[in-house]
């Protein structure tokens, strides 16, 4: 299915819909493409939307509809393998990995969030309001949605 694009006086979205996944490219978002693209499937595995064993468009299948460079794409799924969050199976495809296969250490896990709390903080928001941000955030990407 082609991309659609969605016009707003300031941005152009690309987005891509593949069964149950749900991309959205933003022009002006400042994080790279790789990185929204690497973001959007994460989020879709957290929501359970993409579930274990799920396959993955295929790379040049993807660049194609979100009309990006093919190794953009390609540096977004082996960020995600990197992460342990999908398998790529050379010559047959990529997969939502295993949740067993995602183990890490609480440290780990915990450095971005560190790093969001920061940047919050530095913004000057209260702990009150970063606190319901972030339960906010949890309900919103909590399997289920829920």
């Amino acid at each position: 299915m082609p991309p659609e694009f969605i016009v707003d006086a300031l941005e152009v979205y690309s987005v891509y819909i593949h069964r149950t996944m749900f991309l959205t490219i933003a022009t002006d978002d400042p994080r790279p493409i790789y990185q929204q693209v690497a973001d959007g499937i994460k989020e879709l595995i957290a929501r359970g939307k993409l579930e274990q064993g799920a396959p993955l468009p295929p790379v040049r299948q993807l660049a194609a509809d979100l009309g990006v460079n093919l190794n953009t794409i390609a540096i977004a799924y082996r960020e995600l393998q990197k992460d342990g969050l999908i398998v790529i199976k050379h010559g047959s495809g990529s997969v939502v990995a295993s949740s067993t296969s995602t183990e890490r250490s609480q440290d780990e896990l915990l450095r971005p969030l560190r790093t969001a709390l920061t940047e919050l903080v530095l913004a000057g928001l209260s702990s009150a309001k970063i606190l319901s941000m972030v339960l906010r955030e949890l309900r919103t990407v909590g399997k289920g949605g829920k």
